[in-house]
């Protein structure tokens, strides 16, 4: 399927804000959030559902679903963000309406749990969606710098974006050499794990694949791998870009276990294909926007990933 670019977003545009997965724990965090967005010269609609509580849902799925659809159909609405991550995203992957989505493409922005959604988009629609900040996570306090300067420049201009660099100079890595050009799909392992076998995950030939973490323990983090690994999807790989695993260690010192790098080099370094790590994105202050769907090359045997197009018409 043909990608499809959202339109640039401008000074004065209105962005909508969703809660497709969990709520956040406390409401001024949207309060602040709109404050944010409107300081930065944008006009905000918040969803007529978000702030509601079902268990640990935002909402029903109806009620997160209506929202997110009423986003898509508002023609006034040029972005659509994401107050939080948590859990609830995949329950909606079966119930949107790809039609309107394919026929209304905008600006569609969150991470963690919401990468179940942009997976879904891309696969169904072809739109590319922006793996980045959200209302109540990244811009209701102090804001990184670095996180909204990246995030900003991918959403308003349409000129080639180049070189991705890691804050504060970080250095990329590899684990294996060699180059790869493909579009990037993934996100965060427990969803995509998720989404092995269903309808609503792509086909990763000719992809590449990125993949991000928080509080697993390296079994867990094993098991998932070996899933994916049986299921064929790494066969038809282009390469791998390794983003945050915050967290993923044994908290038992009694309890002999396995090093998350040992459980990563384990599955990755037998691929033979271009394998990148420390990639500053996922669960951060300081976070990489990645847009999903979009065409990424990695050199890693120079160790630099670069976007090779602009992610915005």
């Amino acid at each position: 399927m043909k990608a499809i670019k959202p339109r640039k977003l401008q000074q004065g545009d209105l962005i909508g804000i969703i809660s497709p997965a969990s709520s956040v724990n406390d409401p001024s965090r949207l309060d602040k959030g709109v404050h944010y967005l409107e300081k930065m010269g944008y006009n905000v609609l918040v969803g007529k559902n978000v702030g509601k509580y079902n268990g640990y849902l935002a909402g029903t799925d109806q009620e997160r679903l209506d929202d997110l659809h009423s986003m898509f159909s508002n023609k006034k609405v040029k972005a659509i963000f994401c107050l939080r991550g948590g859990y609830g995203a995949a329950r909606l992957v079966d119930k949107l309406d790809y039609k309107l989505i394919r026929n209304n493409p905008k600006i569609f922005a969150g991470y963690s749990d919401i990468s179940a959604l942009h997976l879904a988009m891309f696969y169904k629609t072809g739109l590319i969606t922006f793996a980045g900040p959200m209302v109540g996570v990244d811009f209701y306090d102090e804001v990184s710098t670095f996180t909204e300067e990246m995030f900003w420049r991918l959403l308003s201009s349409s000129k080639k974006f180049g070189k991705i660099e890691n804050p504060d100079d970080e250095h990329i890595l590899s684990l294996n050499s060699g180059t790869a050009n493909g579009r990037i799909v993934g996100g965060n392992l427990s969803v995509i794990s998720g989404l092995v076998g269903t309808e609503y995950f792509p086909d990763l030939k000719d992809k590449i694949l990125l993949i991000e973490e928080m509080g697993e323990v390296p079994y867990k983090i094993d098991r998932m791998f070996n899933q994916m690994r049986l299921s064929g999807m790494f066969k038809g790989l282009k390469g791998v870009v390794i983003g945050s695993f915050r967290d993923c260690h044994e908290l038992d010192p009694n309890k002999k276990t396995l090093t998350l790098g040992e459980v990563i080099t384990d599955y990755f370094s037998q691929l033979k294909k271009p394998v990148v790590y420390n990639f500053r994105h996922g669960h951060l202050k300081d976070n990489i926007t990645v847009p999903i769907g979009i065409n990424l090359r990695i050199n890693a045997s120079r160790k630099f990933v670069e976007i090779a197009e602009s992610a915005v018409s």
